[in-house]
């Protein structure tokens, strides 16, 4: 696919960039606000939507909707095959919206800003169902559990360091465990009741929690610089995280729900990518 923030000059610098969960499109937030839709059977961009004025920086597919916030502290829900640029216009956030995830049932969205606070919309309301204020640092890390319904995990900025857990049904704050370093990422197991972080400063590690007991399975070492980027593979099993080192690192994380005493940490040199 022709990349589309490089070697044009009347092309925009990506800033975000995530997959259609169905089907070969991808969502491709830009620096000056446009989001643009790409086919990428047919490499080409098939649609540039309005609304933002500033940089995209989070980006979460519903379906056919994808939702997008940006530096201007709003988000839009854009349903592709609506010719409208965008069906939906939140604002909530006093600062960049800077995490977006719908859940699974494709009926709530959480939304994390750099103004602290985690959000929650119902898809049919554009006003904020529930408002935490308790993180003490930009939310940006945010994931929904495949495995019970209502449950959501986020982390905290350098400046918090935490990662809290909300039951969004009841709006209910649940279980709080201090990370001792920034969190940039989450993601839960498809296979196990199990989240993975991803952290800068200071100890730029991933860590596997189980959970609810928050039981250390794996740390995982090797990345020098904040570990910006998280990603899960189709199969659930593996992970790909990128940081600000400049390298790419896989890890075989999760284990398809298979019984073992301890997570292997080590790391393989050859799965590094610079």
């Amino acid at each position: 696919m022709a990349s589309p923030g490089r070697g044009n000059s009347n092309t925009e610098n990506v800033t975000s960039v995530s997959w259609m969960p169905t089907g070969s499109h991808i969502a491709v937030g830009t620096a000056l606000g446009p989001v643009e839709i790409w086919d990428v059977h047919q490499s080409k961009q098939i649609r540039k939507m309005k609304g933002h004025i500033q940089r995209v920086g989070a980006l979460s597919w519903n379906s056919y909707v994808v939702s997008s916030g940006g530096r201007d502290r709003m988000i839009y829900h854009r349903d592709i095959r609506s010719q409208n640029d965008y069906t939906a216009k939140l604002s909530g956030h006093k600062q960049e919206v800077c995490g977006l995830k719908w859940n699974p049932e494709g009926n709530q969205l959480a939304s994390g800003g750099n103004d602290n606070k985690l959000l929650i919309w119902d898809r049919a309301n554009d006003v904020p169902v529930h408002k935490f204020p308790h993180h003490t640092a930009a939310v940006k890390a945010i994931a929904w559990s495949p495995h019970s319904h209502g449950l959501l995990a986020s982390g905290g900025g350098s400046q918090d360091k935490h990662i809290r857990f909300w039951n969004t049904t009841t709006g209910k704050a649940l279980e709080c465990y201090d990370t001792e370093s920034q969190v940039c990422n989450l993601a839960w197991s498809r296979h196990a009741n199990e989240i993975v972080s991803t952290h800068g400063y200071s100890q730029n590690q991933i860590i596997l929690w189980k959970y609810p007991t928050m039981e250390q399975l794996a740390i995982l070492k090797g990345h020098t610089l904040r570990v910006l980027y998280l990603s899960v593979s189709p199969d659930g099993e593996n992970i790909v995280t990128g940081a600000g080192d400049e390298t790419l690192r896989f890890w075989n994380v999760f284990n398809n729900g298979k019984k073992e005493k301890k997570r292997m940490t080590a790391f393989d040199i050859r799965s590094q990518i610079r």
